[in-house]
């Protein structure tokens, strides 16, 4: 499973290279002299995860964006406004949203019609960033190669419980997201990787 293409950023943070074509998922804190972006997928409107600042660096003429609709509105551009448990078509990729949100507790509301992404790459691979969100219903009909899950707690799932999650639905491999920034530690994704049964891949954050 080659995954030199699957640059983590920190935190929720993600650059993905489809051939020429550059994906950000959710930018912040963007390191200097990032490639400017073709496309950007934010999953929602929290300022970790849609951050005007560093979408500002990395946007160019041209640059497609899928936003929620509470986040949509607030992008210049080609911006496709997007709701959970969609399909979209962009180019080469394809795009299949899948609902995010908090199970007891309240910080990511179900009405808010907050999302994750699969993305399906020219290639044909498919990478599923389950944005900010609890291991859900919804999460077990996800199929993918790589996903990027949340492991930090507090507002999103556990370790423990993103583990479960993906003994679940089965990806081929999983990159632990969502620690070593404002929630989680190294230990989180050590603890995932011990309960996942595929493949887990713990990424240094290139800053």
């Amino acid at each position: 499973m080659n995954h030199q293409h699957i640059h983590w950023l920190g935190h929720a943070t993600f650059r993905i290279e489809d051939g020429g074509t550059q994906i950000y998922i959710d930018p912040w804190k963007l390191p200097p002299n990032c490639p400017k972006a073709d496309v950007i997928f934010i999953t929602h409107a929290h300022y970790d995860h849609f951050s005007k600042e560093d979408i500002a660096k990395i946007a160019k003429e041209g640059t497609a964006f899928f936003a929620p609709k509470d986040v949509a509105y607030q992008i210049k551009g080609t911006v496709i406004a997007v709701t959970p448990g969609e399909n979209y078509n962009l180019g080469e990729l394809k795009v299949k949203t899948i609902p995010a949100y908090n199970i007891g507790k309240q910080f990511h509301p179900k009405q808010n019609n907050w999302v994750g992404y699969v993305i399906t790459l020219s290639t044909g691979q498919r990478i599923y960033h389950s944005g900010d969100t609890d291991f859900t219903p919804e999460m077990k009909t996800v199929v993918t190669d790589f996903a990027l899950l949340p492991i930090g707690g507090t507002y999103t799932m556990t370790a423990k419980e993103a583990a479960e999650a993906a003994n679940a639905f089965k990806p081929q491999a999983v990159i632990p997201m969502h620690w070593g920034d404002i929630v989680g530690v190294q230990k989180d994704a050590d603890e995932f990787k011990g309960a996942f049964s595929g493949k887990t891949i713990i990424k240094s954050p290139e800053r």
